[in-house]
Formats: structure tokens, sequence, C-alpha cells
């Protein structure tokens, strides 16, 4: 990543031609960029025709005001730049799209919600590495794979029409959006055409995480045993086998849906259900009742039926560890961060959406019922699984990942057990925010979107 930064000023368009490109002295020799002569300028799945002048004793870029509405570019823009002379091609960038669900155009102090914070964090963070970022919704994809409908910031928020990206984040929190045929197209196209890149391209289900990392030799040992819940006999054969069992949806997400079985006296169950204000439990007297009362559930919603685990508690709460793992400016994955979540008063999941709160790896430990022999190497341990979870879940599903949230838990001994990853993992359930402060989470994401193009 060797790339010179440059600063953009923007020049009014009758002092400067629109094709032409002023560039510092220094520059054009360092890049080996000839003067005087046709170039084709790249930025994003932006082409244009240009002739780059040398300026001595100056170290920027100045570009014509058109071309610069054309690129959605403002004076003081940092941008990388590279010259591959096998093209005669000068590119501009990393042009960096991050598409979410849904803006708000009507709060322009505010028009990404409660994401508008990490949105702002993630344009400091590009201005210091020279990319260029913009976030789009399915609304901004037009017709046209080579434009989009984007905000920017650039002292304020404000839309523009944008060159398509060279590598997009995808944020979005909905199947459903995902799924569109206008956002399928607009992706499949601009990676194509353009050569680029797509990185967290979809969801994941809970079943087809377990089924691959089945097949994967290094993280066996942290799989509860899982299956689909298709039909009574294997719903039987797990509950014959384990004193508790977990029902989760394959879909589902924010602990929403799930529901814990207990055994209670010689065939009697507890099934406690999760709800936004608690826990709600229900006692059966045998199976065939418990599974009657779930079975309609079980036609609109696929569930994962999962081995119950006694899992380490803080205060008679259950603890669980969030790790975010990310691709690195080598492409290789890297554990980011790894947090404790305790589970709410009044509830068996640990979500902060579900009141619960974060702990640092060693305070969970060391406030918990583990045994103290175990506790040394367990930080370690926690590392060593969501780095052989992610490389497997990148190995062994056809997709595009850059990050996971990889959600781990402990049992009493000390042994590492997956709960599930999520390939859209939320900002807040790792470091919380600060507004002025760039998190390693947010810089690690450039630094591997540079390294997909080439920055």
């Amino acid at each position: 990543m060797t790339t010179p930064k440059v600063d953009v000023q923007v020049v009014s368009s009758g002092i400067m031609a629109d094709d032409v490109l002023m560039l510092g002295d220094s520059v054009m020799k360092a890049a080996k960029i000839p003067a005087q002569q046709q170039l084709i300028l790249q930025f994003g799945s932006l082409r244009f025709s240009v002739t780059a002048v040398s300026v001595p004793r100056y170290d920027g870029l100045r570009i014509g005001h058109a071309l610069a509405r054309r690129m959605g570019l403002a004076s003081g823009t940092p941008l990388r730049l590279q010259y591959r002379p096998s093209t005669r091609t000068l590119s501009l960038g990393p042009i960096i799209g991050v598409l979410i669900s849904r803006d708000y155009p009507s709060q322009p102090d505010k028009p990404f919600g409660s994401i508008t914070l990490f949105c702002r964090e993630l344009v400091d963070a590009c201005r210091s590495q020279g990319a260029f970022v913009y976030f789009f919704t399915p609304a901004g994809i037009g017709d046209k794979s080579g434009g989009v409908e984007g905000w920017v910031y650039q002292g304020g928020w404000r839309q523009a029409t944008l060159p398509a990206p060279d590598v997009v984040n995808n944020r979005l929190t909905s199947r459903k959006l995902e799924n569109k045929s206008s956002v399928q197209h607009f992706l499949n196209e601009i990676k194509q055409r353009y050569g680029a890149q797509v990185f967290n391209e979809k969801f994941l289900d809970k079943s087809e995480v377990f089924e691959a990392l089945r097949h994967e030799s290094a993280v066996q040992r942290y799989l509860p045993e899982s299956h689909s819940l298709t039909n009574y006999a294997t719903f039987k054969n797990m509950c014959s086998r384990y004193d508790s069992v977990f029902l989760k949806p394959v879909r589902g997400s924010l602990g929403k849906g799930i529901i814990r079985l207990s055994r209670t006296g010689l065939e009697g169950w507890t099934a406690a259900f999760t709800t936004s204000l608690g826990t709600r439990k229900q006692v059966y007297p045998n199976l065939q009742k418990l599974y009657s009362a779930i079975s309609g559930k079980m036609k609109s919603v696929r569930y994962q039926i999962q081995q119950g685990l006694t899992l380490i508690e803080n205060g008679g709460r259950p603890v669980d560890f969030r790790a975010l793992t990310q691709k690195n400016m080598s492409g290789k994955w890297v554990v980011t961060s790894v947090v404790g979540r305790i589970a709410g008063s009044q509830h068996y999941v640990s979500n902060l959406a579900r009141g619960g709160t974060l702990s640092t790896v060693k305070e969970a430990v060391a406030r918990s019922n583990m045994a103290p022999s175990a506790r040394k190497v367990v930080s370690a341990r926690l590392h060593r699984a969501a780095l052989d979870i992610s490389k497997g879940v990148d190995e062994h599903i056809p997709a595009h990942f850059g990050e996971l949230g990889v959600d781990l838990a402990l049992d009493t001994s000390g042994r590492v057990w997956l709960l599930e990853v999520n390939s859209k993992p939320s900002k807040n359930d790792n470091t919380p925010l600060n507004e002025g402060k760039i998190r390693p989470s947010v810089r690690m994401m450039i630094q591997y979107a540079r390294y997909l193009s080439g920055f």
C-alpha cells in the first residue's frame, strides 16, 4: 500500500478546462505519469479522457469544477493515486460505497438514524487514509450501473449523483432488501463491468453455518450438536440425549424467537420464550404436548435445534462473547476485538437489544462460576476459535466476507462453544462509539477495502 495520497483542489471551470488535471511535479515523477499526454482518468465506474499537466513545487491535484461535480468531490478531499502505464490509466480512489437499509432525507443532521455517528466515523477514517466513502440505499440504485444516488459528508451531509464504487460494504439489515432484484442486479453488474468488489454480500443462516463447519476439522470441537428441526423424530432424539436444548430461528437475529427447553421431572418440560419484556415460561407434561405447542410456529419459521450447554454465569446471568474478526490490509483474517456480554436480569440471551451489558473478557470470566484452574488461557482460546471459525466460514460458504461477528460461549470447564456467526455485525456490539474517535474496527475495514481495490 505505497500509493501516494494527494489533496484535491477544485478550480473554477473558467480557469481550467475539464479535460485537464494539474498534478504536483514530485507526484508525477514518483508515479511515472507522463506529462502533456492523453490519459484515462478512472474514479470508480467513471472513465474520462484527460491530459496531466505538471506543476512545480506543488504536491496536490487540481481539477475543474464540472469534473469535480461528476466525481462528487469537494476541495480538500484526500485521495490515493496510481498510474498503470500498460493502459495509460490514472486511477484515483478508492471509492467505498456503504450499502445501508434506509435514509431519512428530512433529517439532514441525522440522515441515517442511529447509525449516523458510525457513518461519520467512517468518513473521518477514510479522510485519514485517502479513501472516498459514500452511503447509499437500494432506493439510490438507478437503472444504470454506472451511477448511484448517495450521501457524502462535505462540511455536512448532502446527496449527490456518484460513480459506482470500487468496493461495496454491504450493511443491509434486511434480507428482503438484500434479495431485491434491483440490488442483486446492481451488485452483479458492477462486479462484472467494472471489477468492483462486494464484501459481506449475504446474510448467513444458522443451519448453513453449522452444516458448512462440520466439514472443517479445525472447528468441529467448537460445535454443539445441531440439526434442522423438521420432524418429531429429530426433536425427540435431541430431547432424549440432553437435559436442555435450544430452538433457534434459522434466520433470527438479536436473540429474537429463541426458545429454551429444559427437562423438569421424569417426563415434564419447561419452555422459556424470549420476548421484548423478558422471558415467558410454560410447563408441558410431556414431549408430545410440547412439540404440538411449538409445531404451529414451525409452519412459518424454520428452526435449528441445538444441544443445551452449561455456560458460565455472572450472578446467575448467562455470559457469552462476541468476537469481531476482519480481513486486514493483506487480506488475512485477524481478531479485532472480543467482548463479554452479560444477559439482562429478565433474559437468557445476552444481546444488547435485550438489555445485555458489555464487559471485558477478563472481568466476565473473573466474576463467573468458571473453575479457577480453567481461567488463565480463556482469552487465547476465544481468539483461536474466532479465527478458526472465520476461516472455515470463508472457505466453505460461497460468498465474500470481510468481517464477521462470531458469538462464542464458555462452559464451566473453560471449553469454547460456537453459538452463531453474523455476517452483518453491529458496530455497537464490540466497542462503543465515541464522537471524534476512530475505532480499530473502522480503520481495519478501510484497510481491507484498499487491499481489495489495489490502493
